[in-house]
């Protein structure tokens, strides 16, 4: 098994005004459902607890305290620009509370872009952004593909995932086409060893903060 990180990104500085405007280091942990990310950032968080703060998923906060989850297209549109605004808030808000450390984002603002019912640019109108200007919020993407990918079953772990494997698969793929534009990209590929995995993960974590604090 062989985690991916794009050409030249590893050493390579970040680009111009890519460093957010409150001069924090954020890492994005994305990826399809079933890929791991959330157990990962706890056990970073665990491990190195004092250069990191987690930003925890925004989705999960909203969907499991009561906001409406349904395929009709109006009302995902609205959820996906609710999801937007809180995960910038709760970034703002862990920044705040841990001014000396590291944002480790559990799923990053253009998450919602893959979650959108049409194409990906009438996301950012939405919010009022860009691709451009999202990707620039962070300063690197460690990819979690989704066990999904291998055929492996995603069911149970988070109430909230309502998702098929077959629909987890081309979710997957849609944030990985997103994210991959991004300068400082890494994958952590499927692997039959959920803990492997998990292990790839942490290594790739470490050396990201390692680079980037």
């Amino acid at each position: 098994m062989n985690a991916r990180m794009t050409p030249d990104t590893t050493d390579a500085p970040a680009r111009q005004g890519s460093q957010p405007t409150n001069g924090r280091c954020r890492i994005v942990l994305t990826g399809g459902p079933g890929g791991g990310k959330t157990t990962a950032a706890d056990l970073f968080r665990r491990e190195i607890g004092e250069k990191v703060v987690i930003v925890p998923e925004a989705a999960t906060l909203l969907f499991s305290g009561g906001f409406p989850r349904t395929a009709e297209p109006r009302a995902r549109r609205a959820a996906q620009q609710a999801i937007y605004h809180v995960q910038t808030q709760l970034e703002n808000v862990q920044s705040a509370l841990y001014p000396d450390r590291v944002l480790l984002c559990d799923r990053g603002t253009i998450d919602g872009a893959a979650y959108w019912p049409d194409d990906a640019e009438g996301f950012f109108r939405a919010v009022g952004s860009s691709e451009s200007a999202e990707l620039e919020r962070y300063d690197a993407v460690l990819f979690f593909e989704s066990a999904a990918v291998g055929n492996i079953s995603i069911e149970g772990g988070n109430p909230t995932r309502v998702e098929t494997n077959a629909e987890a698969v081309a979710l997957d793929a849609r944030l990985r086409a997103l994210w991959s534009k991004h300068p400082r990209f890494a994958v952590v590929p499927h692997h039959p060893s959920f803990v492997k995995k998990i292990m790839l993960g942490l290594a790739l974590l470490d050396s990201l903060v390692a680079q980037l604090r």
